[in-house]
C-alpha cells in the first residue's frame, strides 16, 4: 500500500489561496468547524494562504467576486455532505477537494450506499429502513415486533442521513426498540434498523493524491463505554485509539481492500473514510462511509495520516492540487 511515502510534486506553483468552508447549519456545526480549523492550520504549515468561511448569504457573492484557487469543504451532516454545496461549486466552476455531488448523495444515504456497495460483493448487515410515517401508519407495535422478529437482536438505530453517530442507539432487548426509534426520528424522518455486529471497530482512511486511491493504516477504536457514540467520539480520552489497528497483517490488507473498493464502487474523490467491524470469525462488515470525514483532534483521519508517516498540511496541500489539476484538465469533471 506504500503507506510512508510523501506526495510530491512537479515544481507547478501552489495554489495562492485555498478557502476552507466550515460551519453549516446541520447538528454537527461545532465538529466542522473544529475540523476546519485543523485543515486551515495544516494547509497554513504547508506555506498556504487560507480563508475560512461559514456557509451564509455572502459566500456566493464572495465566490464570484473573489474565487478562490480551490475550495475544501469540511462541512459535516446532511447540509454539507449530501452534494448541494458541491453543487454550486460547480456551477461557479470552483474547484474543489473531494466527491461529486453524485456520489456524495449516494454515499450519505446509509441505505442506498449499503445497497450499492452489497451489489458490488461488500459484506454489509441485514438492515430495514423505516419512516416515521409509515412507522406510525402501520403500527409502532406490530412494526417493531416485525424488526426484532426479521433481524434479531441486537441491533443498531441510526438515522439514514447523519453522521457523527447522532441518533444512534444500541437496541439490546425489545423493550429498548421504542425509544431508539424515537431517538433516530429526532435527526431525520427515515431510520436505518440494522443488524449490530459484535466486534473489533476499525476505521479505514483512503487518499487520493492524484495517482490513485489508496488506503491509510487502519485505526483501531475502543471507546470507553463500549459504543463509538458522538461523546465518545469529540471528547478527548473517552475512547482509545489503537494506531495502526492491532489486527493481523492480512486483516489489516482485508480492512484496507474493502475501503478501496467502497471508494471506487461509490465514485469518490480525493479522501474518504469507510467505518468497519471486524466480527470474532474475521470477517469485515462495512457499516457507511463518510466523503468529508472529521479532521478534529479526536478524528481519526489524522490519526492514520500520522502512523503513516506523512504530514497533514502535506497531505491536505497534495489534495488541493488533485482538485485544481482535476478541474483544469477536465472542467465538467
Amino acid at each position: 500500500m506504500d503507506q510512508g511515502r510523501q506526495p510530491e510534486w512537479s515544481g507547478e506553483p501552489l495554489p495562492p489561496r485555498v478557502l476552507v468552508l466550515a460551519g453549516g447549519l446541520s447538528h454537527e456545526r461545532d465538529v466542522s468547524l473544529r475540523s476546519g480549523r485543523r485543515v486551515a492550520e495544516a494547509l497554513r504549515s504547508a506555506g498556504i494562504e487560507v480563508d475560512e468561511r461559514d456557509v451564509d448569504a455572502d459566500l456566493l457573492g464572495i465566490l464570484r467576486s473573489e474565487p478562490p484557487t480551490c475550495v475544501f469543504p469540511m462541512l459535516h451532516g446532511e447540509t454539507g455532505e449530501d452534494g448541494a454545496i458541491r453543487e454550486v461549486l460547480e456551477l461557479l466552476s470552483v474547484p474543489y477537494v473531494g466527491a461529486g455531488p453524485a456520489a456524495c448523495r449516494i454515499a450519505f444515504d446509509k441505505p442506498v450506499a449499503k445497497e450499492t456497495v452489497a451489489r458490488a460483493g461488500v459484506l454489509t448487515p441485514a438492515s430495514a429502513c423505516l419512516s416515521a410515517e409509515t412507522f406510525r401508519e402501520m403500527g409502532a407495535a406490530e412494526m417493531m415486533a416485525a424488526v426484532v422478529a426479521g433481524l434479531g437482536l441486537p441491533l443498531i438505530v441510526k438515522p439514514t442521513r447523519s453522521g457523527s453517530a447522532l441518533g444512534c442507539t444500541v437496541v439490546r432487548t425489545a423493550a429498548e426498540l421504542p425509544s431508539a426509534m424515537v431517538n433516530a426520528y429526532a435527526y431525520g424522518p427515515v431510520a436505518l434498523v440494522e443488524q449490530f455486529i459484535e466486534g473489533a471497530e476499525v476505521a479505514v482512511t483512503v487518499i487520493d493524491e492524484g495517482a490513485g486511491p489508496r488506503a491509510l493504516p487502519a485505526v483501531g477504536i475502543h471507546p470507553d463505554g463500549g459504543v463509538y457514540d458522538y461523546t465518545a467520539r469529540y471528547t478527548a480520552g473517552a475512547t482509545e485509539f489503537h494506531v495502526p489497528a492491532r489486527i493481523s497483517p492480512e486483516l489489516a490488507e482485508t480492512c484496507a481492500e474493502v475501503a478501496l473498493q467502497v471508494h471506487r464502487v461509490l465514485g469518490l474523490r480525493d479522501v474518504s473514510r469507510a467505518d468497519l467491524i471486524i466480527d470474532p470469525s474475521g470477517r469485515v462488515w462495512f457499516l457507511e462511509t463518510n466523503v468529508a470525514p472529521g479532521f478534529t483532534e479526536t478524528s481519526t483521519v489524522p490519526l492514520a495520516v500520522q502512523v503513516a508517516g506523512l504530514d497533514l498540511g502535506k497531505v491536505c496541500l497534495s489534495l488541493v492540487h488533485a482538485a485544481v489539476a482535476r478541474n483544469r484538465d477536465n472542467p465538467d469533471a
